[in-house]
């Protein structure tokens, strides 16, 4: 038998995990039809929700043995949340995908099909649309997708998800780059292994709303490139040179002008437009400084990349020992009688 591990960060997903549930079990009962030497195990990762979400693992986990989850002690993030599935997945295949079913359970067969024969060790899904998005979301997607293959060595694919089905020896050398300051995207292209791409239209959520706003995507494009590229060092070095070429060439200007047209007295309000340029361009040079810095703080802190509070096996324990300590009070109450 060949175990599959089906990995499910969540955060604020009461809506949609029951329709997410009766869709894999539905996929993965007709893909044990079809290949029989499959098992299934889903291991749902609870990422500080502050919804119904870890009250619906229990009750899946009290219906059915091969669920399994992780809660953390407070929201450390999707990246987390995939670490920790992936760190705790028993697997001879894993799956990473989301609850949303923006991630259609429908391709894991095929994905199968691909990953089986050993011809690929990874196979995911790339979106030839952006269907259902602003329109200025999707540039700024397309745009990162753009910058982050020019300047850093890790090719990222446009579109590529976080939708994956992946070897174990896969899994196993993403585990191996434990970093804290993680950027998925880059890690699954970085680490290499024949990777199979899907195409397909995007699908919507089908309950809920997401918890990625523009911003906090914004963010994670930059962690993006800051873990994987010092194209941004490499700038501000360039802007450096260039400002002082501009000091240079603006001094000599000044000098000519006053030995053959005099002192001037004017000027003020150039200056000041020039103080503050440059004053801006240093701020700037800085901040990316400050940015690597902090990444390499964070780095060298070495604090765990989450906290787990409680798990399926802490839930099921606890269910037990309060289920043998009401038998034994029966049977003390029938005693004493």
């Amino acid at each position: 038998m060949k175990l599959v591990s089906i990995v499910v960060p969540c955060y604020n997903e009461q809506e949609v995990l029951p329709l997410f549930y009766d869709e894999i079990i539905r996929v993965t009962n007709d893909m044990k039809s079809e290949f029989p030497e499959l098992d299934f195990e889903f291991l749902f990762v609870n990422d500080g929700s502050k919804d119904r979400t870890l009250e619906i693992f229990r009750e899946l986990a009290d219906k059915d043995k091969r669920v399994r989850y992780i809660s953390f002690s407070r929201n450390f993030g999707k990246e987390s949340g995939m670490y920790a599935g992936l760190k705790n997945s028993k697997g001879d295949y894993v799956v990473v995908m989301d609850a949303d079913l923006q991630h259609p359970p429908a391709f894991l067969p095929e994905m199968y099909r691909y990953v089986r024969n050993g011809e690929y060790d990874c196979a995911t899904t790339r979106r030839v649309s952006r269907k259902g998005e602003s329109k200025i979301r999707s540039w700024f997607a397309m745009k990162f997708y753009q910058i982050m293959n020019k300047i850093s060595q890790t090719e990222i694919v446009d579109g590529a998800q976080d939708f994956r089905f992946m070897t174990r020896q896969m899994v196993d050398s993403i585990l191996s780059m434990s970093e804290y300051n993680r950027f998925s995207k880059g890690i699954f292209s970085w680490v290499g292994f024949n990777v199979k791409y899907i195409e397909y239209e995007n699908v919507e959520r089908a309950a809920g709303t997401t918890a990625w706003s523009f911003w906090g995507l914004f963010k994670y494009s930059l962690e993006g490139i800051m873990a994987f590229s010092t194209a941004p060092l490499a700038i501000s070095s360039l802007l450096g040179v260039i400002t002082c070429i501009i000091a240079f060439i603006a001094i000599i200007a000044t000098v000519v002008k006053t030995l053959v047209f005099g002192e001037d007295v004017s000027g003020y309000p150039t200056t000041l437009c020039v103080i503050l340029l440059f004053s801006g361009i240093q701020l700037f040079c800085t901040g990316i400084l400050g940015q690597y810095l902090s990444k390499t703080y964070l780095e060298t802190k070495g604090r765990p990349i989450y906290i787990a509070k409680e798990t399926d096996e802490i839930y099921r324990n606890k269910k037990a020992e309060a289920s043998e300590t009401d038998a034994q009070d029966n049977t003390g109450d029938s005693a004493s009688e």
